[in-house]
């Protein structure tokens, strides 16, 4: 007993695993243009490696022993893909952690951009695009479950557990996931989860977080309101 006490006593959990875990954050940037609030996104530059081509915020993997704290890593990152400087970014706070099933956990922040002057970098970014925050609270965004399955690996004993677990992939959970379709932009994923959680945070009394969800019909069968 001793021992447990003096091991557990005072001590701070840390993240279980972490090595098997991708941890980033990200900054979900606010851009003002024509005396309206916009959201600003990326298009990740296809000569990527990981998510080519893809919408997204800017952000990147927390590196342990260097960055402090998530918000560090946001800001250099923010920095870095945009071509701005940290005092370019106004950041006005946190919204919640999105811990992923598929092993990702990720720290955003709400930042407002407060220069003109934005320079994306080309290796890392291929394109950026506004949206008009009334563009999301006009229009409530779609939404499907996303499953998640599980497989054990032949060296697993499955004969020693309950029969319930069998060889193969089986569905475990699933989880919710949000999209929206803006022009030619298609949001979705975790950039898509975090949008929704400003979207709830920030209005979370507003009708169209209250409406019932959308399901996709199909191209060309979807009808939204733009706000330009």
């Amino acid at each position: 007993m001793r021992q447990i006490y003096s091991r557990l006593t005072g001590r701070r959990p840390i993240i279980l695993d972490e090595s098997a875990r991708l941890i980033s954050s990200v900054l979900l940037p606010l851009v003002e243009k024509a005396g309206k609030c916009h959201i600003l996104f990326e298009v990740r530059s296809r000569n990527l490696s990981r998510q080519p081509g893809e919408i997204c915020f800017p952000g990147g993997r927390v590196e342990k022993g260097d960055d402090p704290d998530p918000l560090v890593t946001a800001l250099r990152e923010t920095t870095e893909e945009l071509g701005i400087s940290n005092g370019d970014i106004e950041v006005i706070g946190p919204l919640d952690i999105l811990a992923s099933p598929l092993g990702t956990l990720i720290y955003p922040y709400v930042g407002k951009i407060k220069t003109p002057d934005i320079r994306p970098n080309p290796r890392e970014v291929e394109e950026l695009f506004l949206v008009p925050v009334d563009f999301f609270l006009t229009n409530p965004p779609y939404t499907t479950l996303v499953e998640v399955g599980t497989r054990y690996q032949p060296d697993f004993p499955l004969h020693k557990v309950p029969p319930i677990y069998k060889e193969g992939w089986q569905v475990r959970t699933s989880y919710p996931m949000y999209f929206y379709e803006y022009d030619k932009y298609f949001i979705w994923g975790l950039t898509g989860i975090i949008l929704f959680n400003f979207l709830a945070v920030c209005w979370p009394d507003h009708p169209v977080l209250k409406m019932p969800p959308r399901k996709w019909k199909g191209d060309n069968q979807n009808v939204e309101v733009k706000n330009e």
